[in-house]
């Protein structure tokens, strides 16, 4: 596939390196040319120096034979301009958008053939402030992740000792959990994926990747780890747009406190949110943090612009008594270095944002895809058409199925039900199969295993 990217930024250039690793033509645009310099030493793609929105330099980057143009520069105007010229000019058959400003999101009718010409809109803060809600809502997981629209979640723990499964094979598990089915997706242990089996035992201190049904994830983490008590106060340190999205998504379930430093944001916060208290001040300042009782917070959240700031003032938090502390991280090379450590939860919105992203660049019937452990492995939803003369997997028992080495399928949603996979379970048309994938090589290979062979048509 041809792939035009718009901007060098850490979304664009991360993603353009997950494009290219999948043997797309991969072309970047962006006005910084070190930037571009750096990227392409280390990725092979081609670079454009240029605005994004100017019609000569889109033709220049190839726009009058490429399959798709994804605009991730950081001006929202830029990004939709880019999308209507690329359509007026080119007529490129799909044009992603990402828009960072709630204005533009008001009205549907801005967007489509008739309006600004963009197929799939993407909002970064609404993303992540979405994604950290749900790690609100599950006390104790590193990563939750919604599949089939909320009937099915993978969801990430550290093994702690002392977890009626710790020590154990994965085999005992239903014998555990008579009542509720569970699959063990993944096995991540000191940094090295594990493919798990029967007879594989879980060790403390893996991160276990699961999936169950929505409403059995809290009784499968109970198996893991020592469950903790429902969060109720939280302090969110950063006013910005993730910080009053997750604001006003929580303030009614938690009693929420949001640190600005800007006066006049504070202002403007206040007056956008019904129940949260905001404080103006710094999140690094020590008495502030003791003033308002940072001992008895559940979970601090830092989500300013600053990576340095957010670790330490988490790192402050949590020495002054915070249950539990989160960090928004966006230099990757940080994510690793503080994750796990005194830093509960490093959030890193390039991967979640990418993952979005990539759900639209799939090919097969693709309809959810979710980057995990900082890129190193993936979630996927897909849908199987077909029958068994046309697909590869229609008509077929999971224990059947090709599937790429690396790759397990998790769970299958069928209609309004939630079928746990196991071998035995025939996979049928219209299904919903939810597959994780420790090697992201094997991408295209399981893309292939959903198109349909001609026959079907």
């Amino acid at each position: 596939m041809k792939i035009i990217i718009l901007g060098a930024d850490q979304v664009g250039s991360t993603l353009a390196e997950t494009l290219a690793n999948e043997k797309n033509a991969i072309t970047v645009v962006d006005t910084d040319a070190a930037k571009l310099r750096e990227l392409k030493d280390h990725i092979d793609i081609g670079t454009i120096v240029g605005q994004g929105s100017h019609p000569d330099v889109l033709e220049r980057a190839g726009g009058e034979d490429a399959d798709m143009i994804i605009a991730v520069t950081g001006s929202d105007e830029i990004n939709m301009v880019a999308c209507r010229v690329a359509y007026s000019l080119f007529q490129t058959p799909k044009k992603i958008c990402r828009i960072r400003s709630t204005s533009y999101l008001v009205s549907e009718k801005l967007f489509g053939k008739h309006g600004i010409a963009v197929d799939v809109v993407i909002s970064p803060e609404l993303i992540v402030s979405d994604y950290i809600a749900r790690l609100i809502e599950l006390p104790g997981a590193l990563q939750v992740l919604d599949f089939a629209d909320g009937k099915v979640q993978l969801v990430a723990v550290k093994a702690f000792y002392g977890g009626p499964l710790v020590g154990q094979e994965i085999r005992l598990l239903r014998q555990h959990m008579p009542n509720i089915d569970a699959r063990v997706a993944a096995i991540f242990r000191k940094d090295r994926p594990i493919i798990p089996e029967g007879s594989t035992v879980i060790e403390a201190e893996d991160e276990v990747f699961f999936v169950a049904a929505q409403e059995n994830i809290r009784a499968c983490m109970g198996e893991l780890r020592r469950v903790d008590k429902p969060y109720k106060r939280l302090i969110i340190a950063g006013g910005g747009n993730i910080g009053l999205r997750l604001a006003q998504n929580i303030e009614q379930r938690y009693q929420v406190k949001l640190i600005e430093t800007d006066p006049e944001r504070c202002t403007y916060l206040s007056e956008q949110l019904n129940k949260a208290i905001v404080l103006n001040g710094e999140a690094s300042n020590r008495e502030l943090l003791i003033e308002e009782n940072i001992e008895d917070t559940d979970v601090f959240i830092a989500l300013t612009n600053d990576d340095e700031a957010n670790i330490m003032s988490s790192l402050l938090a949590k020495r002054l008594g915070a249950k539990k502390v989160m960090a928004l991280i966006n230099n990757t090379a940080y994510v690793d270095l503080v994750q796990g450590g005194e830093i509960d939860v490093a959030i890193s919105p390039q991967q979640a944002t990418i993952g979005s992203l990539l759900t639209h660049v799939r090919r097969g019937d693709v309809v959810n895809v979710h980057s995990l452990r900082r890129g190193a492995a993936e979630a996927m939803e897909a849908i199987a058409h077909g029958d068994p003369a046309s697909s590869k997997v229609v008509g077929r028992a999971i224990a059947d199925i090709d599937l790429p080495e690396g790759t397990t399928i998790g769970a299958i949603v069928r209609n309004e039900e939630v079928l746990i996979a196991h071998d035995d379970l025939v996979v049928e048309s219209d299904d919903h199969v939810i597959m994780f994938l420790v090697d992201r090589k094997r991408i295209k290979e399981v893309e292939r295993l959903f198109q349909v062979g001609f026959s079907f048509f």
